[in-house]
């Protein structure tokens, strides 16, 4: 059996210490049996300057360098009392280093929360950052705007969703990331080894035996860090002027968007559903200062939804069944803005460039061919007929793009269109609009297929069904791989887009749950508890990913016929705008400085105006505006990308410092002494405990239909669980939901979203059961057949004298505690007041060691200690060996 490869989970903890003249920043993987050292140099005033020690020590090493450290910048070596090495702060990654127009900064990462797990791979949020500056106040050199810049990139909250993850990739889909790990040996053995460290030396023999031998001592898996994707990395620009210096195990990179993950439990077996949202940076902004495209084709407000589903009962890549699906939301692809100089309540629509070659969209539709491979599939939800052209003006603008751009494509690689004006069959009582984009989404599903990397059951083999037949995409021999996507789009991205999102996504789960064998036939149905968690999910994700809208958008089953009073959702969202009775909010200008800093699309410079000083950031995001191209580019770069497969086989993806992760010691932590908080640290919404009724006799399955009578939850359209929850113990009155801005837009006209019944805003659940808690005389008189069932349960019998006598007292007792009348139903009471409702209880019988234990305790707490046996003193100087020799 071959030796596996060396094991380095690279830094996930990091002590920064300080000196006058130096900060070292010691970074360890999560066992903390390797450490890195990074040496900062405080003596230049703006240069930064960057020592990366190239040893990696052990514990032992690092603390005899710390020690060193600490006696050489003593002032005085005989005192002890002055440290001459001081521990700054401790962190769990480095966002970055960014200057302004004094010396640079260092961002670290300070609090985390686990948001998920995938196949072992820890997914982070960030909660709290420390922005440390970098030079000694000895030779700092002020500038009397430097606060300035540095309040507004603080603007930027990395606390409010941006996650990291260690081991994986998130600036890439799982499919990307996965199709690295299923390579042929032919493949690998072309790869290169690295031989610049000693822990990343391995033979390529080893790198293919570690995939396939099982018989491992413990499971070894190489974990899938590739190069990133820039797009959706949002610290790359922060980590650039150190990425060349230092060692890769230092470089973290975050992405902006949303990531959740549920546990759907199918009969006691786990199914976890997660949910990544990855935001593109590139001209990225806030609503109405971003809109279209710019010169070099990407588009405001992208956003790449990816959804896994994987069995959880086996955690691994290379053993275990995942499964995935990706779909794209954006900007309509055109040189196109709106006007807010003028305060109107719907600012007018702009076509700023004329574009008769849709260069833009051209760039645009290349990026996406390139990463997705074909069919592009565009689904249009804008306005069709309107009495004032408004959205209309996008979509004439947009078609003949399209029709123009497949002249340049094979036939079987062109940009498919659908049109589809979602408000206006929302208002026709004919139309269903879940129907419609139900058969939609079974038409892209099918065309783009998705990917999972087992391939078929054998359950589809005995439980055949006609639509598995049809699924588009990749076939190979070890499972499937989506080709293509769809990409979505409104004016604003919200209501419209997120609704059909989850429809699509709705009906990709079934398939991928047909394709992991755990349902019989790709559908599934409303009103399950399946389908409930994964609207859960989705309305979470709607919610989050619009980052600048002062409140929540429209949920999903507004569309499902629920009541709405527009007009009083109208109101609450002007409420909200702080009083502005405008879409654009006041505060949106500074919000976009914010991010222009801090994707440093403006970097700060003497010789340069403010950023506060700009009349516009047009330019900004718009760099190659000035330059003429120097030999006319063609529209789409057809070549290898469009063969579907070896858009993900490309070796050029093989980064030489993926290292191997041992799952079982990173996940179980058998090293240290760990609690349940830290360890199951995921509040993970369960579908068993949140969705499946109580009532004893159901069927558990969460693909069974529930009546509203019958669900675990209350079908509340506009609430999150814990509001519902806190809304049910306080029995008050739903408030009308939140509005979005787009109903804001469309109530400002005659063609507004109507579709919504207005009758009331109460929302639809079952009548509470009513308990026989009133009076005892009415309890006395109820008829049998009017209890049937009050708590799920079939009474055999009506409750006899004795019993109903019991409740009485305990329902007295609850709410009439001051008039009761304690000898009339106790024996003895504590107090000899009549008033008084406390009542003597028989004291917990105590074992012999339990008793013995808290004596030592209380006559430790006395300072009578008991003299410690051998094994304590052992057991005390090994602790003392490990944590301080």
């Amino acid at each position: 059996m071959p030796q596996s490869a060396a094991i380095i989970s690279g830094i996930q903890r990091m002590v920064l210490y300080e000196t006058r003249a130096r900060y070292f920043l010691v970074g360890s993987n999560q066992a903390q049996t390797r450490h890195r050292v990074l040496k900062i140099d405080r003596t230049e005033p703006k240069d930064l300057v960057i020592i990366d020690d190239k040893h990696v020590y052990n514990q032992q090493e690092v603390r005899e360098l710390l020690g060193r450290l600490d006696l050489g910048n003593r002032t005085k070596i005989s005192q002890k009392g002055s440290s001459g090495l001081s521990r700054a702060v401790s962190a769990y990654g480095i966002v970055g280093f960014v200057r302004f127009l004094e010396g640079h900064y260092i961002v670290l990462i300070t609090k985390r929360r686990k948001m998920a797990d995938i196949g072992g791979h820890s997914i982070y949020k960030i909660e709290d950052t420390s922005m440390i500056y970098i030079p000694n106040d000895s030779v700092r050199v002020t500038h009397p705007d430097e606060a300035r810049y540095v309040r507004i990139f603080q603007n930027v909250d990395l606390s409010s969703n941006f996650y990291f993850s260690y081991s994986y990739d998130l600036s890439h889909s799982l499919q990307y990331n996965l199709t690295l790990l299923q390579r042929p040996y032919e493949l690998w053995s072309s790869v290169p080894v690295s031989s610049d460290d000693e822990l990343h030396t391995k033979s390529k023999q080893d790198c293919f035996d570690i995939f396939e031998d099982e018989g491992l001592p413990t499971q070894v898996v190489y974990g899938v860090q590739n190069d990133p994707y820039h797009k959706y990395v949002w610290n790359g620009k922060l980590l650039e002027r150190i990425k060349d210096i230092v060692h890769p195990d230092w470089l973290m990179y975050i992405i902006h968007g949303f990531c959740g993950q549920s546990k759907l439990l199918i009969y006691g077996h786990p199914v976890h559903i997660t949910l990544i949202a990855r935001r593109s940076s590139k001209f990225a902004g806030t609503r109405f200062l971003k809109r279209g495209a710019n010169c070099e084709g990407d588009v405001a407000n992208e956003v790449e939804t990816e959804q896994i589903v994987h069995d959880a009962s086996v955690m691994s890549f290379t053993a275990g069944s995942y499964s995935s699906y990706v779909q794209v939301r954006g900007s309509v692809p055109l040189y196109w803005s709106q006007d807010i100089s003028t305060m109107m309540p719907k600012p007018p629509i702009r076509l700023d460039q004329a574009d008769p070659y849709a260069h833009v969209a051209a760039l645009h539709f290349d990026q996406m061919l390139q990463r997705f491979g074909s069919p592009i599939i565009i689904l249009n939800l804008v306005k069709k007929r309107e009495k004032r052209k408004h959205e209309k003006i996008l979509s004439e603008e947009l078609y003949p793009a399209v029709i123009n751009l497949n002249q340049f494509l094979p036939p079987e690689h062109c940009i498919e269109y659908i049109a589809w004006d979602m408000a206006r069959y929302t208002k026709s009582k004919l139309c269903n609009v879940l129907d419609r984009l139900g058969m939609i989404a079974e038409n892209v599903v099918k065309r783009t297929g998705f990917f999972i990397n087992r391939s078929d059951f054998y359950c589809h083999t005995i439980r055949p069904d006609d639509r598995w037949e049809d699924v588009g995409g990749h076939i190979t021999s070890s499972g499937r791989l989506q080709t293509g996507v769809l990409r979505t789009n409104c004016v604003d991205c919200l209501d419209r887009t997120n609704t059909a999102q989850f429809m699509v996504g709705k009906c990709a789960l079934a398939y991928q749950l047909y394709a992991l064998g755990m349902i019989d036939k790709p559908k599934l149905q409303f009103d399950t508890d399946c389908v409930r968690l994964f609207e859960e999910l989705y309305e979470d994700h709607g919610d989050t990913l619009v980052w600048w809208v002062p409140t929540r958008v429209h949920r999903e089953n507004v569309y499902r016929k629920f009541k709405l009073n527009i007009l009083m959702a109208v109101v609450k969202m002007l409420f909200f705008n702080s009083g502005i009775m405008f879409h654009f909010h006041p505060l949106d200008a500074d919000r976009q400085d914010a991010i222009n800093l801090f994707l440093q699309v403006y970097q700060p410079a003497e010789s340069k105006p403010h950023l506060w000083e700009l009349p516009t950031d047009f330019y900004l995001h718009q760099s190659s505006t000035m330059t003429l191209p120097q030999d006319r580019r063609r529209y789409f770069q057809v070549s290898s990308f469009l063969t579907h497969i070896s858009l993900y086989l490309s070796l050029s993806r093989v980064n030489r410092f993926d290292e191997s992760i041992d799952i079982y010691t990173e996940f179980f932590k058998p090293y240290e002494i760990t609690s349940f908080d830290d360890t199951f640290c995921i509040a993970m919404t369960n579908s068993a405990r949140e969705f499946m009724p109580k009532t004893v006799g159901l069927d558990p399955s969460p693909f069974t239909v529930r009546k509203p009578e019958e669900t675990g939850k209350s079908v509340l359209p506009n609430k999150s669980s814990k509001e519902e929850t806190v809304i049910q113990r306080k029995t008050a009155a739903s408030a009308p939901p939140a509005p979005s801005e787009e109903a804001m837009s469309s109530s400002s006209e005659d063609d507004s979203e109507e579709d919504r019944d207005d009758d009331a805003s109460v929302s639809q659940r079952s009548t509470p059961i009513k308990l026989f808690t009133e009076s005892v005389e009415s309890t006395r008189t109820l008829e049998p057949q009017q209890n049937k069932e009050p708590y799920g349960l079939k009474l055999s019998e009506f409750p006899n004298e004795k019993d109903l006598l019991i409740y009485e007292r305990y329902i007295v007792i609850q709410n009439t505690g001051t008039s009761l009348k304690p000898k009339e139903y106790m024996k003895e009471a504590v107090s000899r007041f009549p008033e008084d409702s406390v009542f003597e209880v028989l004291a917990p019988q105590v074992d012999t060691d339990s008793q013995d234990v808290f004596e030592c305790h209380v006559l430790t707490g006395q300072g009578q200690l008991r003299a410690l046996c051998r094994e304590d003193v052992l057991m005390y100087r090994e602790y003392v060996k490990n944590r301080f020799m």
